[in-house]
């Protein structure tokens, strides 16, 4: 049995597992969060409170932590006695964060996969460019490492195994399709952390494709999807963590990913990537300075956690799976579909956020308990998706099935 969580971040992701580990304490224990900024902890813990999101009386502190500082890391996690590391910081930061648990020794959870500052879609699969080589290392430890168990990556994983696990004996294709018919209100911005954002899509396009990778351009492959609750959208084949596992980990010969996106932010982006303004390569002004103009894009949009309380509207998010149980052609969508307002009323963030947020707080109950505490590394399809999709059931992100056999929820108690 595991006990006690450092959480590192404190943007729109990092509060919403802040209250959802605040509302699961009786199991998961004392709640630490750390950012560089520790003011920013401290508005979360306030919201918490403010909420009355603390299940039992109990810890709840914020930390100032440069998570780079891998020393500084293993410091604070000995210090606070946390045994689970949640890390929903900066994508940037993975690698030192994971150094750090296998040092003290902690299970270490993420929702998205490692990048480096000057490298965009760097050669697939992705995640055998830092996480996997270290799995002999976790292994070696005992040390519990579940990589990107957010929504997409991650409960999406899920459903993919659970697919296999009940729904298939040949799967033919993955189709993931994440749709957000939400509004902020805003003239443009976008749901997360816009450097990490953009970066998915100014590079190259990967897809798994008759059992091999497929490079295409952002935007160039479009297709309308009909999803349950909201209707008809426009999406784009996009490049995405999940398609690097799903694809090594399951014996399917197509895997791919889908996002919504309107015309008018296809528009902006292609003017800011057309003119520049999405590179990560440093350029000098002529003033002579030196500045990433990806950071400056970044500073001048919305904060993604601000556009929360104007937000309404629902997502959509879901794995559209085909192929043949016993002889017949099967065709599955496993889906779910959460609300924008419905979570900024409980736990004051938007949707895109909630979603990200809740799954790595199923997870990691599920490594106090010790059904997931499985001492070595693992993409969210090598677990079993039972346990998870019950806990994430009576979280706030139920899961749904559209079959053959009607629209219906899908209970595993």
């Amino acid at each position: 049995m595991k006990k006690n969580v450092l959480i590192i971040g404190a943007g729109g992701v990092a509060q919403v597992v802040a209250h959802k580990c605040a509302q699961h304490n009786d199991v998961l224990g004392d709640i630490h969060i750390a950012s560089r900024t520790a003011e920013k902890c401290q508005k979360i813990i306030d919201s918490i409170h403010e909420k009355k999101n603390l299940k039992n009386a109990g810890v709840l502190e914020g930390h100032a932590l440069d998570a780079t500082d891998i020393d500084a890391t293993v410091a604070l996690i000995k210090k606070t006695g946390c045994e689970i590391v949640i890390n929903v910081g900066s994508a940037f930061i993975n690698m030192p964060v994971m150094s750090a648990c296998i040092k003290a020794g902690v299970a270490y959870l993420d929702t998205a996969i490692h990048e480096e500052q000057d490298k965009i879609c760097e050669t697939p699969p992705w995640y055998a460019n830092y996480e996997w080589k270290r799995r002999e290392e976790c292994e070696k430890a005992g040390i519990t490492a579940i990589l990107g168990v957010g929504f997409d990556p991650g409960v999406v994983n899920a459903y993919a195994k659970l697919a296999v696990e009940d729904y298939f004996d040949k799967i033919d294709s993955i189709d993931i399709i994440d749709i957000n018919a939400g509004s902020h209100g805003k003239y443009f911005a976008t749901n997360f952390d816009p450097e990490i954002n953009f970066r998915e899509f100014t590079g190259t396009v990967y897809s798994w494709q008759n059992n091999a990778w497929q490079e295409n351009k952002m935007f160039e492959v479009k297709k309308i999807w009909d999803m349950p609750v909201v209707g008809e959208s426009q999406t784009f084949m996009t490049g995405h963590d999940e398609v690097h596992s799903l694809s090594q980990n399951l014996d399917v010969p197509n895997v791919r990913f889908w996002m919504g996106f309107g015309d008018h932010y296809v528009n902006v982006f292609t003017v800011l990537n057309n003119i520049g303004l999405l590179s990560e390569k440093p350029v000098t002004t002529a003033e002579g300075l030196e500045v990433v103009p990806l950071k400056v894009v970044k500073a001048c949009l919305p904060d993604p956690s601000s556009l929360a309380p104007d937000y309404t509207g629902k997502t959509c998010i879901g794995d559209l799976v085909k192929g043949s149980k016993d002889g017949k052609e099967t065709e599955v969508l496993i889906y779910n579909v959460a609300d924008h307002k419905d979570a900024y009323e409980e736990v004051g963030s938007q949707g895109i956020s909630y979603t990200a947020g809740v799954p790595p707080v199923a997870a990691a109950m599920l490594i106090a308990t010790g059904e997931w505490d499985v001492k070595k590394m693992a993409n969210v399809e090598e677990l079993p998706s039972k346990p998870f999709l019950n806990l994430l059931n009576g979280m706030g992100l139920p899961t749904r099935i559209k079959d053959a056999n009607g629209d219906r929820a899908l209970d595993f108690a």
